[in-house]
């Protein structure tokens, strides 16, 4: 990031031990390292915040896109429920034809075999052994 030289360093140092003294050098050191750590800390988070609003950005951009390309499919391939087995309901419509002259697949609803005079399903035996 910052190019520095150990001649330059060097000169910097011998300034800061002339003007400071070497009595006071270990305090300023200690200052100076801890506001490096503050701005590096501060750099940190922004970087970090930064990162998570263009994560957002993208993730609401790919949402509009997953959006839009259900939509097609959704009119391409609309859901057409079936007739209960049994009920004097007219079929379906055909499904539209595609572009290429083959028709669009069709979702149907399968229907759900419930017993309602079937009693439940006996439970497994309880383990009723004392822990040793």
């Amino acid at each position: 990031m910052f190019d520095i030289a150990p001649s330059e360093f060097l000169l910097v140092a011998f300034v800061a031990l002339v003007v400071i003294g070497p009595k006071d050098l270990p305090k300023a050191m200690r200052v100076l390292g801890y506001w490096v750590g503050r701005a590096r800390a501060v750099g940190r988070q922004f970087r970090s915040g930064f990162d998570e609003m263009v994560r957002e950005a993208e993730l609401e951009e790919m949402e509009k896109k997953w959006k839009a390309e259900n939509e097609r499919i959704m009119r391409e391939h609309p859901f057409v429920p079936s007739p209960p087995p049994g009920s004097d309901l007219p079929p379906p419509p055909a499904p539209p034809a595609l572009t290429d002259g083959t028709q669009a697949p069709v979702m149907v609803e399968k229907p759900q075999v419930v017993a309602a005079d079937a009693p439940p399903a006996p439970l497994p035996p309880a383990d009723n052994k004392a822990p040793s």
